[in-house]
C-alpha cells in the first residue's frame, strides 16, 4: 500500500485541512499520515480562531513519520508561520522527500486570512523550491505575482510566471472565474547539458464541467491531496492532476449539503 503524508492544519468541522486530506487519501486507498501545524476553530461559516503548533513539535512529528513509515508523497497545506515553514523545509530536505505537493493556503473559502505576512515570504523562499507542484487558486496566484488574472490567457501566463520564478510546476485553478472551472498546469521545460531550461514552461489545460454549488469548503485541500495520492501511485504529473480534478468534480457533483455556510464536498462519493 502506498503512503501519503499531509502536513496541514486541523479543521474541527471536518470539511477542510487534515480531515479533508485523510478522507481523500482513504478514498484513494492509500495509507494516510498527518503532521498537524495548527488547530483551527472553524466551521462552514468561517474561521474563528487559529492556534499554531510549536515549530519544534512540527519537526518532531515529521521525524517520527519519516523514520518509521516513509511517505511516497507529501501534501502541504496550511502553514501559518515562518518558523513552522523553516522547520518543514529543513526536514523535507534532510529526509529527501519526493512527490511534494504544496497548496499555498492563504485565504479560506469563507474569506478569512490563514497565513501571516512573513510566512508568505518564507513559503515562496523555502517550500516552493522543494515542491513537485504548487496548486494556487486565482486569488492566491495574483497575491504571489501581483498580477491580474481575469481570463484564460492571463491564467496561463500566471502559471508560466510562477514556474519560471520558483522552478516548480504550477497548477493555477480556474474555479474563481465566473463561467469556467478550467485549470492550467505549467511544467518546467527540459534541461540541457548545462542545466538551462530548453524554452518556456510547458502548459496543459484541464477542462471539466463546472458544478454549480455553494458547497466548496475544502476543495483546494481535497484536490491537492488527490494529486499527491496519484503521484504516490506512480502517475506522471499531468495524469495525476487530471485524476485529481475528476475526483473533485465527482465530490462536488454529489450534491452534499452540510452546515449553514459553504459546506464540504462528499469525499466518499465513489462509495
Amino acid at each position: 500500500m502506498k503512503k501519503v503524508l499531509t502536513i496541514a492544519g486541523s479543521d474541527c468541522s471536518g470539511g477542510a485541512g487534515i480531515q479533508a486530506d485523510i478522507k481523500t487519501m482513504t478514498a484513494h486507498k492509500v495509507y494516510a499520515m498527518s503532521v498537524i501545524t495548527a488547530l483551527t476553530a472553524q466551521n462552514t461559516t468561517g474561521v474563528y480562531g487559529v492556534l499554531d503548533a510549536g515549530a519544534d513539535f512540527v519537526g518532531q512529528q515529521m521525524d517520527c513519520v519519516f523514520k518509521d513509515i516513509f511517505p511516497d508523497a507529501v501534501k502541504i497545506g496550511m502553514v501559518s508561520s515562518a518558523e513552522i515553514i523553516d522547520v518543514i523545509a529543513d526536514r523535507l530536505s534532510a529526509w529527501n522527500a519526493t512527490n511534494v505537493v504544496v497548496d499555498p493556503v492563504m485565504v479560506a473559502t469563507s474569506g478569512a486570512r490563514l497565513i501571516a505576512e512573513d510566512a508568505a515570504e518564507a513559503l515562496t523562499r523555502r517550500l516552493f523550491p522543494l515542491a513537485t507542484v504548487i496548486t494556487p487558486n486565482i486569488p492566491e496566484a495574483m497575491a504571489l505575482l501581483d498580477y491580474e488574472v481575469d481570463s484564460e490567457r492571463t491564467q496561463q501566463n500566471a502559471a508560466m510566471l510562477l514556474t519560471r520564478r520558483f522552478g516548480c510546476a504550477s497548477l493555477v485553478k480556474g474555479g474563481h472565474l465566473v463561467n469556467e472551472a478550467n485549470d492550467v498546469l505549467a511544467e518546467p521545460a527540459p534541461l540541457d547539458d548545462e542545466g538551462n531550461h530548453l524554452g518556456d514552461p510547458l502548459t496543459t489545460w484541464f477542462r471539466h464541467k463546472r458544478i454549480e454549488t455553494d458547497n466548496t469548503h475544502g476543495t483546494g485541500c481535497t484536490l491537492s491531496s488527490a494529486i499527491a495520492c496519484a503521484l504516490a501511485q506512480g502517475m506522471d504529473l499531468a495524469d495525476a492532476v487530471n485524476a485529481g480534478k475528476a475526483y473533485l468534480t465527482g465530490a462536488l457533483a454529489a450534491g452534499f449539503d452540510m452546515g449553514k455556510g459553504s459546506g464540504p464536498v462528499n469525499h466518499m462519493w465513489q462509495y
